[in-house]
C-alpha cells in the first residue's frame, strides 16, 4: 500500500545531526533527477542545486554531518519568497519520501559561500538552502537544545490558525469537513524558529493565507508561508483537487500585523 503525502508530513522532522557517509547511488540519482526536473514555482523561475559541502566550502553552525547540502535560487519577483518555500518544500517531502532527511535554513548558514555556490546573480536571491542525507541514530546536544528551545514538536490550535468567511469565525476541525486534512497539513508545517506565521480564511472554494506577522521577519515568513501552501496542494491534489495560485485580496478586514498574501482557488478534479 503507497504511503499518503500526509504520512510524510507527519513522520517528517527537521533533522541537523547526519551520518557522515555518501548517499547510495540510487538515492543520488533520484534526488537529482527531481531537483533537475523544476525550473519553476508559482509563475516565478527557480533553480535547484545539489552542492558538495568540501567542494564548496559550505558550512552551518547547527548542522553535524553534512556532506551535500541542496540550494535554490530565485528571480527577484513578486511571490519569490513564496515560490522558494513552495518549491523547497516539495522537494522536502520528496527526500522524506526516500528516507532522507533535511532541514531549511535561511539564516543560520555561510550565505556568501552558498551563494557564490549558487552562482547569485543580479535580479536573483538565494532565499534557502537545505543539508540532504541520513539522519544520525541520535540528534546532537546542539540538536536537542535546539529544538526544545524553539519547542520543535507544538503547533498552535487549529482554530487559531484557520476561519471561515472572516477573522471573526475561527473554523473547528468539525465544521472544516473535506478540508480538515489539508489544514491539519498546514498546522504540521515547519517554519522559521516555529513561529507560525500562516492563517488561513476559507471562503466559496478559496483560501486565502494571510501572514500574522514579526517585524523583520517579512522574508523569511514569505517562505514559510510558501512552505504552508505546498502541504495544503500536496494533501488537495492527492485527493483529486484541483488547485490554482491566485493574488485577489478579497478585502477581509484583518488586524494590523496580518497581511493577506495569496490565495489558493480548488476545483474538483
Amino acid at each position: 500500500m503507497e504511503t499518503s503525502v500526509m504520512e510524510y508530513i507527519r513522520k517528517r522532522r527537521s533533522v541537523r545531526t547526519f551520518r557522515d557517509c555518501p548517499l547510495s547511488e540510487s538515492d543520488r540519482a533520484a534526488i537529482e533527477a527531481y531537483l533537475a526536473s523544476v525550473n519553476e514555482a508559482l509563475g516565478v523561475p527557480i533553480e535547484f542545486r545539489l552542492l558538495n559541502a568540501a567542494e564548496y566550502g559550505l558550512s552551518s553552525p547547527v548542522i553535524v554531518g553534512a556532506r551535500l547540502y541542496v540550494g535554490i535560487k530565485v528571480q527577484n519577483a513578486a511571490n519569490a519568497g513564496a515560490a522558494a518555500g513552495f518549491a523547497f518544500e516539495s522537494f522536502v517531502l520528496c527526500a522524506e519520501a526516500l528516507g532522507l532527511g533535511t532541514v531549511i535554513l535561511a539564516g543560520t548558514l555561510d550565505r556568501p559561500a552558498f551563494e557564490r555556490a549558487m552562482e547569485v546573480g543580479e535580479g536573483e536571491s538565494m532565499p534557502v538552502a537545505a543539508p540532504i542525507g541520513y539522519p544520525a541514530e541520535r540528534m546532537s546536544v546542539r540538536e536537542t537544545l535546539m529544538r526544545k528551545g524553539v519547542k520543535a514538536d507544538a503547533r498552535l490550535p487549529f482554530e487559531t490558525l484557520f476561519f471561515e468567511r472572516g477573522f471573526q469565525t475561527p473554523l473547528s476541525p468539525e465544521r472544516a469537513g473535506a478540508m480538515r486534512e489539508a489544514l491539519e497539513a498546514v498546522r504540521l508545517a515547519p517554519s522559521a524558529v516555529n513561529r507560525q506565521p500562516w492563517r488561513i480564511v476559507l471562503d466559496e472554494g478559496t483560501a486565502h493565507f494571510y501572514r500574522k506577522g514579526s517585524k523583520g521577519m517579512e522574508a523569511v515568513q514569505a517562505v514559510d508561508l510558501g512552505i504552508a501552501l505546498a502541504h495544503f496542494t500536496a494533501v488537495l491534489n492527492e485527493r483529486g483537487i484541483g488547485t490554482a495560485f491566485a493574488v485577489c485580496d478579497p478585502g477581509i478586514a484583518s488586524d494590523a500585523d496580518t497581511t493577506y498574501a495569496f490565495s489558493c482557488r480548488m476545483e474538483q478534479a
